[in-house]
């Protein structure tokens, strides 16, 4: 699932790549990701400038002349690819749009998962869950905030961290390495954690994102529909030595969600259902 590091070096990039370029065209490839609340995409569309490239958690809110905008949940495999029209269009690529630039705009998904919703300003309300999610990661919550919101959940950490409702933009891969740093068992329920646990967590949760961000505007260059989480410190890094006391780093994969941790820097115990 793209995250906030790279849905916001995402954004950055289409900022200072596309951003004043026309829509030439619009071609809709496969039509089951898409969500046309303001008319027909492909036709709808041509003429229009982008204007700017915003970032809300795990959306990208892409603004085009004329009240349109193309309001962008990626959810777990989609992407964005910004390339030349003679590159190899890939078989997941659901929608392009040509630019005056000379480039194209491709929403890829490997899964057909993600959704893009074309929207005008008015109707961004009816885009499902935009609106649902807590303050972004970067934005930097007052822990008094971060705390006072934990408090209406009672699940355990990492679940209510990926649910997006306290603080958004973290997803499964962040929320590993965000526990790892903060030094928590993932499967901790909220209402176990002591105040020193929660202001690690809450301190590293943009730590981690920042540094991430870092990484990525140095590697990631002009292919922002690669995913590139080699560096992560525990993320699916089962078996491998933990970087930081050498034990083996132990994996579980549930509902289809891999977590990663350290059971020496994170001691604790899997409750059973």
């Amino acid at each position: 699932m793209p995250e906030a590091p790279e849905l916001e070096v995402a954004k950055d990039y289409l900022n200072q790549q596309a951003v004043g370029s026309t829509v030439l065209s619009g071609r809709i490839v496969r039509p089951s990701v898409l969500r046309p609340l303001a008319g027909d995409l492909a036709s709808d569309v041509v003429g229009r400038t982008i204007d700017e490239v915003r970032r809300r958690g795990k959306f990208l809110l892409i603004s085009l002349s004329g009240d349109r905008l193309l309001a962008v949940h990626p959810m777990l495999t989609g992407a964005f690819q910004y390339c030349a029209p003679r590159d190899r269009m890939f078989k997941r690529t659901p929608i392009v749009l040509s630019l005056s630039n000379g480039h194209e705009l491709r929403y890829l998904d490997d899964r057909q998962m993600g959704r893009v919703y074309y929207v005008t300003g008015g109707q961004l309300s009816q885009v499902p869950q935009l609106d649902a999610q807590g303050p972004d990661v970067l934005e930097g919550l007052p822990y008094e905030d971060f705390q006072s919101r934990l408090s209406h959940f009672r699940g355990e950490i990492k679940g209510i961290l990926t649910r997006g409702r306290v603080i958004s933009g973290i997803g499964n891969a962040y929320a590993d390495e965000v526990l790892f740093a903060a030094r928590v068992y993932p499967f901790r329920k909220r209402s176990s954690l002591t105040d020193q646990e929660l202001r690690r967590i809450h301190g590293a949760s943009k730590e981690v994102v920042e540094q991430a961000i870092t990484v990525l505007r140095g590697r990631m260059g002009g292919k922002i529909h690669v995913k590139i989480r080699d560096f992560l410190q525990v993320h699916n890094k089962g078996g491998t030595p933990c970087p930081r006391c050498g034990g083996n780093i132990s994996q579980i994969t549930a509902n289809r969600r891999i977590t990663s941790f350290c059971r020496n820097c994170q001691p604790g115990f899997l409750l059973r259902r």
